[in-house]
Order: structure tokens, then sequence, then C-alpha cells
């Protein structure tokens, strides 16, 4: 998942012009190139640079508590599982080196529907949805073998 992740945004960060978008389905889709220097969907990206360094340990943080319930998840077995944590840390890993080497996460899918317009995002912000999705599938779902389940 790293390499999916940063092969397409090498590809993105030398063809695209950021802020400019290159379309891709007629009022749906287009490929936009944004560093976003802030947490999910943007969110403080106005912050100073030093604050970004503690955002990339909030990161690093998180990823050792999902390491916690990824432990637990694989403890259960199964291929879903796998994927599941496999998905999220890749996707984290490689929203953690764009932090590392520009101090900004490079997205660049940009989806909207007339006025509605959603956070420009990428392959490992992908990834890390279908990832948690899994997870929370796993927990949710009743375990085999355990009395009333």
């Amino acid at each position: 998942m790293v390499a999916v992740d940063q092969a397409t945004k090498a590809v993105v960060l030398a063809r695209l012009v950021p802020g400019v978008p290159v379309p891709g389905i007629e009022g749906i889709l287009s490929l936009t190139l944004v560093m976003n220097p802030g947490l999910a969907f943007g969110l403080l990206a106005g912050m100073p640079a030093a604050w970004r360094w503690a955002v990339a340990g909030l990161s690093v943080l998180a990823l050792l508590a999902l390491a916690r319930v990824a432990v637990r998840l694989l403890d259960e077995g199964g291929r879903r599982q796998v994927l599941a944590v496999g998905l999220v840390f890749g996707g984290a890993v490689g929203n953690l080196i764009d932090r590392a080497r520009f101090g900004a996460v490079v997205d660049f899918v940009d989806v909207f529907y007339g006025r509605f317009h959603w956070w420009a995002f990428n392959v490992a912000d992908s990834a890390i949805t279908v990832g948690v999705g899994l997870m929370l599938l796993q927990m949710l779902a009743p375990s085999r073998g355990r009395p009333g389940a």
C-alpha cells in the first residue's frame, strides 16, 4: 500500500500544477494537487509550521494505538483482518512519509457534485478508510463460538 500511495503521489507531483484541476469524470471528479499541512480533512491547516512536527508526533501515537487494535484483530485470524490492518498501516505510513518529506500530505482526488465539494484526498486516505471500515465490521460482527453470538 505504501508503494502504491507513494507512486501515485510521485506522478501527481511531477504532472499536476497545485490548485489547477484536471477534469476526470465531468461534474463529479477531477485531479487537483493540494498540499494539506493540517490533519484529516484539512483541520488545523493554518497552524504554524513548527506545530506540524506535533501533528507528525500525533500521527505516530495514533499508529501505536491502532497497533494495539491490530494485534487483537490479527489474533482472531482471517484474511479480512490482515487486509484491514495492512490498509490502515500502509495508508498511515504513506501519509507520514509525506509529512516528513514535505511538511504536508499530498492530496489530489477531488470529488464534487453541484455545490457539494468533498475534501481532497489520496490513495493512502482511501486505504485507511476501507481498512477502518473492515475493522469496524469485524468488531461489530458476532464472534463465532461465543455464547449468545
